[in-house]
């Protein structure tokens, strides 16, 4: 039981280093890889939301998964900067960030992050989301679509049934009894290195993100979806396979023959990456090149 809560928080974050046999692949990504050229807060409901810069370029804003922090993203982030600016946002209850005063949920932290775009004067922007700021960035994609040049949703679901049936118990038992056992972890010591009250404030988080184990479905709702969209999964993610065939042809893709000249394609792209799991696309190279490839494709 004990080994399918570590499970179940592992998922939720796509931070392996929950996973004890896991630890020191997750100990590397969490080192950070770059010094942020900016960093700030931003005014939302219910109080203010942290958000760092890194690179120049294009922009692009960098979404992390459930109980994450910016600084899990390690080479991605770095792979990201090269050639972009990367305004990277930490969420509701999360890092720097802290609690807000309301109730947690995908389209208030879809709309603090408009509040950030808008804040830094920006009109377009790129948007590249893992997990929970997969699901996030959809939801922002949805309410803002003039905010939003093209979208990557990597390792996330449109609905709660898309995760597996493991995953999904585990999820729904996520709460602040977990809080003890957490603390030695590199999941809770990155957000306490961060955090002014981690004591009080990973618990509350913990219980908050209880959010994330309701059940939830945007099937009706992504056929609207506007923007160039790419969805990335690994080969063994914590998502369904065929639950991310569903989201794909739900963006009208797959549904035809694309003909020789390709002209039977729209705008959405699916890629299935070998080798990569849920815990460890966050860090994967090949999400950069991937995601990189469809944002930077005239």
């Amino acid at each position: 039981m004990l080994r399918r809560t570590v499970l179940a928080i592992a998922i939720l974050t796509g931070f392996a280093s929950a996973l004890p046999v896991l630890t020191a692949t997750a100990q590397e990504g969490t080192a950070p890889m770059l010094t942020a050229t900016t960093s700030g807060y931003v005014p939302v409901t219910g109080g203010k939301v942290y958000y760092a810069t890194y690179g120049e370029g294009a922009p692009l804003v960098l979404l992390h998964g459930g109980l994450m922090t910016i600084d899990n993203f390690g080479p991605v982030l770095s792979g990201l900067a090269a050639s972009h600016q990367v305004i990277a946002v930490e969420a509701q209850g999360h890092g720097h960030t802290g609690p807000l005063d309301r109730p947690m949920s995908f389209d208030n932290m879809a709309a603090d992050v408009a509040e950030v775009i808008k804040s830094l004067g920006l009109e377009k922007v790129d948007v590249v989301g893992y997990s929970m700021g997969g699901t996030i960035g959809l939801r922002l994609a949805l309410a803002h679509p003039e905010l939003v040049n093209k979208l990557v949703i990597a390792s996330a679901p449109f609905a709660f049934s898309g995760w597996h049936d493991y995953n999904q118990q585990g999820m729904r038992g996520l709460n602040a009894s977990q809080f003890e056992m957490m603390k030695p972890s590199p999941l809770y010591q990155g957000f306490a290195a961060v955090n002014p009250d981690p004591e009080v404030n990973f618990p509350k988080l913990l219980d908050q993100m209880q959010y994330m184990g309701q059940d939830y479905d945007f099937s009706a709702d992504v056929p609207n979806l506007k923007v160039p969209t790419q969805l990335i999964y690994g080969d063994w993610d914590a998502v369904r396979t065929s639950h991310a065939a569903k989201f794909f042809e739900l963006l009208g893709g797959g549904l035809q023959d694309a003909l020789w000249d390709g002209s039977g394609m729209n705008q959405n792209r699916l890629a299935i990456l070998p080798g990569v799991t849920h815990y460890t696309m966050m860090n994967s190279p090949k999400l950069v090149e991937t995601a990189l490839a469809f944002i930077d494709a005239k």
